[in-house]
């Protein structure tokens, strides 16, 4: 299947079967080497900062040398730990990192203020598309994407056991899933021979890391997603579907 994606100076096509079996076996390196070569203009990554988009930062940053644009979405209801890690990313790395949030509300105080008290609570998905899913689409249209860089495995969740490396948007953009192949393993002996920096809290039981009120620990034998949305049977936010 050959398609196309566009932005205001370009119009790329893309065959998204020869692409995915061309590197169903290839590095998460030799993915985005490919991605720098062939999107010249409007690749971004976005991350949450979980490890294993710390990983692609390292790659992007440190290995290929090519920065690219870091979307973050500041939900206002992040742990603490993770902040401090944008924090620590934007020194090391230099990031160029693009933030994006719900309009109009600074703090958690102010984002209760307009639209009540644990809105996650009463209506998760609106909750994640204001805090998401709309800031999402919007840092994309401004920043003129072409392809999105995200930081999903197959192995994360049975949702994604089929995810391709490359795939197709809703909005006609490139994703690009470079670590799609990869075992949680896979990414922490990386981040062990790279000295990649993480968040702490991967050590205190969360491997999956969200927003604070609505992400618990998870236990031996579960789900490495499981502590997302406990007690519910969502497993995606919103932006991946």
């Amino acid at each position: 299947m050959t398609v196309s994606t566009a932005s205001r100076n370009q119009t790329i096509a893309f065959d998204l079967d020869k692409l995915n079996e061309q590197f169903e076996t290839a590095t998460p390196k030799e993915i985005l080497a490919w991605s720098i070569e062939n999107i010249p203009m409007g690749l971004v990554q976005t991350s949450a900062f979980n490890v294993d988009d710390m990983i692609i930062t390292h790659i992007l940053y440190s290995e290929l040398k090519h920065p690219v644009p870091v979307i973050f979405l500041d939900t206002l209801h992040h742990f603490p730990e993770s902040l401090e890690l944008v924090a620590k990313a934007i020194q090391i790395y230099n990031l160029d990192l693009q933030t994006f949030k719900t309009p109009d509300v600074d703090t958690r105080e102010a984002f209760e203020a307009k639209y009540g008290d644990k809105l996650w609570d009463k209506d998760i998905a609106q909750f994640h598309h204001i805090t998401k899913i709309e800031p999402l689409l919007r840092g994309l249209d401004e920043l003129n994407s072409v392809a999105w860089i995200t930081g999903r495995r197959r192995d994360q969740a049975v949702t994604r056991a089929n995810m391709p490396i490359f795939e197709f948007d809703g909005k006609g953009r490139l994703k690009v899933n470079p670590i799609a192949t990869w075992t949680r393993k896979d990414s922490w002996v990386y981040v062990a021979e790279h000295g990649v920096i993480y968040n702490p809290l991967h050590d205190k039981g969360y491997p999956s890391i969200g927003d604070e009120p609505i992400t618990t620990k998870v236990g031996e034998g579960e789900d490495e997603r499981a502590g997302r949305w406990r007690g519910s049977d969502k497993t995606e936010c919103g932006i991946h579907i």
